[in-house]
C-alpha cells in the first residue's frame, strides 16, 4: 500500500486475484496517479478538540473555548499529529500531504439529494406508485421534516433513505387493500407522527377485475 501511493510498478489482476489466483497481472505505473484518501473519521473532532484545549496558565495564556465550536468548525482545525492520535500510522500519514476537510450537507443539500438525482429515492417510489395507476406526492412540509429526520441522525445522506424507507413500509403494505385510489399525498404528520396519508379517489386500479357485460346490457 505505501509503495503504491509513493509511486511503484504493481502487478493488478485484471478479473479480481481471489476467483482468478493463477491469472496473468497486469502491471500499472501509480507514480503519476493522484490517490485521494476519504472517509467519515468518526470521533476526529474529539482529538482535535482535545488537543486544542491545551493551553498555559498565567497571563497572555489563549484560551480556546472548544463547546462553542461545532464539528465543521473543528475539523477545519485538523492537523497530521490528530491523524496519528486517531490511530493512522505515521508511515501512511507522511504519504498525504494534503488534509482537506469537508463541511456536513446543508438541509439544502440533502434535500436536493432526494429530489433531484435521476435515481432520487423519491423517484423510486413515485416509479413503483405508477406501476399500480396512483399518483405520489411529498408535500413540501413533508420533504423539509425528512431532511431535518437526517440531520437528526448525524449520517449525511445514508439516513434519507432509511428514513423514506421506514414510512413507505406500511403504506406499500396496506395499499394493495385499497381500492379507487389516484392520488398518495405524504405530508408533514406522515412524517413526523407515522399518521396515515391524505389518499384521494381517481381510476380504478389498472389490475382491478372490471364487470363483464351481460347479454341484456349489450
Amino acid at each position: 500500500m505505501l509503495k503504491i501511493l509513493e509511486g511503484t510498478i504493481a502487478g493488478v489482476p485484471p478479473k479480481g486475484g481471489r476467483k482468478h489466483p493463477e491469472q496473468n497481472l497486469i502491471n500499472v505505473n501509480t507514480k503519476n496517479i493522484l490517490f485521494i484518501v476519504g472517509g467519515a473519521f468518526e470521533g476526529m473532532e474529539k482529538v482535535i478538540a482535545s488537543r486544542i484545549n491545551k493551553s498555559k496558565m498565567g497571563f497572555g495564556a489563549e484560551v480556546n473555548d472548544k463547546e462553542h465550536l461545532n464539528d465543521d468548525a473543528l475539523l477545519q482545525m485538523v492537523q497530521h499529529e490528530d491523524l496519528l492520535h486517531f490511530g493512522l500510522i505515521p508511515e501512511l500519514i507522511g504519504r498525504l500531504p494534503v488534509i482537506a476537510a469537508l463541511h456536513s450537507l446543508s438541509e439544502d443539500a440533502l434535500k436536493n439529494i432526494l429530489t433531484e438525482p435521476k435515481n432520487a429515492i423519491l423517484k423510486q417510489y413515485k416509479k413503483l406508485f405508477s406501476y399500480e395507476g396512483i399518483d405520489l406526492e411529498f408535500d413540501p412540509f413533508a420533504l423539509d421534516a425528512l431532511v431535518k429526520k437526517a440531520v437528526a441522525r448525524k449520517t449525511g445522506a445514508r439516513a434519507l433513505r432509511s428514513i423514506v424507507e421506514e414510512i413507505m413500509l406500511d403504506i406499500m403494505f396496506e395499499l394493495p387493500e385499497k381500492e379507487n385510489i389516484g392520488k398518495c399525498i405524504i405530508t408533514r404528520d406522515v412524517v413526523e407522527k407515522g399518521e396515515a396519508p391524505i389518499y384521494i379517489e381517481g381510476k380504478p386500479k389498472k389490475n382491478a377485475a372490471q364487470p363483464r357485460k351481460t347479454s341484456e346490457s349489450a
